[in-house]
């Protein structure tokens, strides 16, 4: 779903990136990459850390500013991104201050409000949160709803763990919810261990054409 993930962030970078006046055109691509990188690891670290709980909160908040993504700027997730990816453009690509702000506040936020409408949307195959996040565990996610599954919890699905943290509940299938957050928190790191921090770059600078 990487793939996906760094089409949406083109798509959404038109006027922030593309048409920037302040990134040359020839760091375009890479400035795209960049800022796909700064979502996916964002998101990694997160359920690394044991958030995965504030993520899928994130993800159910679908009455934020969506398209602009402004309502979004009061998010801790989001404004840690902001801050990396500003940092990114400004030691990588030479921005200024000021520019770098800029477009990392335009940019990010958007793409955040895109996917979480994209993962919200019965409609659209391509993106859910359920792929998004077993393409940052390594597998470990699809794993886990497997293990579910054949230990006789056979509805379960992954719609069950979100409504388990809207719900606040702590038990839901084999061996509760925080047994399952622990699971994707280790495939994650192990996803970290294994990139090492430049893998996951390696693959997204794949997707340019």
């Amino acid at each position: 779903m990487l793939e996906e993930l760094f089409n949406l962030v083109k798509g959404t970078a038109t006027d922030s990136v593309i048409n920037n006046p302040e990134v040359p055109n020839e760091q375009n691509n890479e400035v795209v990459a960049e800022a796909t990188n700064t979502v996916a690891s964002g998101l990694r670290n997160m359920v690394a850390g044991g958030g995965l709980e504030n993520i899928i909160s994130l993800f159910n908040n679908k009455g934020t500013d969506q398209g602009s993504g402004k309502g979004l700027l009061s998010n801790p997730i989001v404004n840690m991104m902001i801050g990396h990816f500003a940092g990114k453009l400004m030691s990588k690509f030479n921005l200024g201050g000021n520019q770098a702000n800029s477009v990392a506040n335009n940019l990010i936020p958007s793409v955040i409000s895109n996917l979480v409408s994209k993962t919200n949307d019965p409609d659209n195959s391509t993106f859910s949160l359920e792929g998004l996040l077993n393409s940052i565990t390594g597998g470990k996610t699809a794993e886990v709803v497997q293990e579910e599954q054949s230990s006789g919890n056979g509805g379960f699905n992954f719609q069950d763990l979100i409504g388990q943290f809207a719900g606040g509940g702590q038990s839901g299938g084999g061996g509760g919810l925080m047994d399952i957050v622990s699971k994707l928190a280790g495939g994650a790191q192990n996803q970290q261990q294994k990139n090492g921090g430049g893998g996951l770059m390696d693959l997204i600078k794949g997707f340019i054409k």
